[in-house]
């Protein structure tokens, strides 16, 4: 007799209950720069760190993107995937995909209370040590594995939280490294240069893997190759053995002829906007290739399905039309620059009306002076700004970001 199967049944109550717990522990914007603690978690659950292989993805914008790029890629070529991003958007669960969905609720309520226990055990030998138990994002990290184990999945995409060497997703062997562009954020965590936090997000790069970068600052770029050379790791890097070969505009999207690692791949659509989404596709598919062995092309149609499905909410995603408005969440000048590049591409309008809020951590006064460039100086459109704050407690006030925005030349 075959086993029925039954669609899973929605538990926003258990949702919000284990969110709740999770928000108890120390905030992510606050991890430690440790990995014993989710060492210890994730030994204690049977290395479920080890459960599929995994590609790895830090940089400093683009991460998400480039993560979903692979995933959908992965699943054109029939794989089960799991994926674990950050943040969120609107639930939680979102930040643990399986096979390009929301980990079901009442799967990622069960998961969190099997292994609470033993993340409890863990909080408690931390704390006989004196030291901090497992933080928000270590447990959820922890989760995201227990989860991918529970499952099972064929591959997960893992998208660092902050830096690389001490983050908490790298107990993992990635045997595929992913480095997207490299700038400067989080400098209060991984240094005030682009060299310190590029050593940072070097630390993903395993031995016997495989480094695959987007184009990088020469020092950055340096530093990658440096690491990749100890770590007898094979690298690629975007502009010198794959990239973008052409780009041209097409309805709701872009139309793309990618040069990858084994092949080239014209006419590839992608259901996104902007420079930067091209330079992610063609980060995406070097980084498949890679995990195939990164010696043959993939099959065209596949590649074609996989880009199509693609995905990336927040991301230049208009979500009304008459008027038009669309959300972005670039969060640093340098993503604000290549968001508004593309936004001007994609729909060259007259007049803007942008709502901006800002994290406390963020460089506010760096994004308001690139929003000014973009907006101000360089085009005839009519541009106006509203400030507003989200309901984080990390939120800069309204007041405090005009006072910011004046410095940054915006009239008042």
């Amino acid at each position: 007799m075959s086993e029925m199967s039954y669609p899973a049944i929605p538990d926003p109550e258990g949702v919000e209950r284990v969110y709740g717990e999770l928000l108890a522990r120390a905030p992510e914007n606050k991890m430690a720069p440790r990995l014993d603690a989710v060492r210890r978690a994730v030994e204690i659950l049977g290395d479920v760190h080890r459960a599929a292989p995994v590609i790895h993805i830090t940089g400093t914008n683009g991460k998400t993107s480039t993560a979903r790029m692979i995933e959908s890629l992965l699943l054109a070529h029939d794989l089960r995937t799991g994926r674990f991003t950050s943040p969120h958007l609107e639930s939680v669960t979102e930040r643990i995909s399986i096979n390009g969905e929301p980990v079901p609720d009442a799967t990622f309520v069960r998961v969190w209370d099997e292994i609470l226990p033993y993340l409890t055990l863990v909080d408690e030998e931390f704390a006989a040590r004196g030291e901090p138990k497992l933080t928000f994002f270590e447990s959820i990290t922890v989760l995201a594995f227990a989860i991918f184990a529970d499952e099972p999945v064929d591959v997960v995409i893992l998208e660092v939280g902050i830096g690389g060497s001490w983050d908490s997703t790298n107990v993992a062997d990635g045997i595929v490294s992913v480095v997207a562009p490299v700038g400067l954020d989080h400098t209060d965590m991984l240094g005030d240069t682009l060299a310190e936090i590029a050593t940072e997000k070097a630390g993903i790069i395993k031995p016997d893997g495989y480094l695959i970068s987007a184009a990088q600052d020469p020092e950055v770029a340096t530093i990658l190759l440096d690491t990749a050379r100890k770590q007898n790791a094979k690298y690629a890097f975007e502009g010198v053995e794959f990239g973008v070969v052409e780009r041209d505009r097409a309805v709701g999207g872009q139309l793309l002829t990618l040069r990858g690692l084994a092949g080239e791949y014209p006419e590839i659509e992608l259901p996104l906007h902007g420079e930067h989404q091209g330079q992610n596709a063609s980060l995406a598919l070097a980084a498949v290739e890679a995990f195939f062995g990164g010696d043959r092309a993939l099959a065209r149609d596949v590649v074609l399905a996989g880009f199509a499905q693609v995905r990336s909410p927040g991301r230049l995603e208009m979500i009304r039309s008459e008027p038009l408005v669309v959300l972005d969440a670039a969060h640093n000048p340098h993503g604000v620059r290549a968001a508004s590049t593309a936004f001007k591409e994609a729909f060259e309008l007259s007049h803007v009306h942008a709502v901006v809020g800002i994290l406390g951590e963020k460089d506010a006064l760096g994004i308001f002076e690139v929003l000014r460039e973009e907006y101000v100086d360089s085009t005839d459109a009519t541009f106006r700004l509203y400030l507003s704050a989200s309901e984080s407690s990390r939120a800069i006030a309204p007041e405090e970001l005009q006072e910011i925005a004046l410095d940054a030349g915006f009239d008042e």
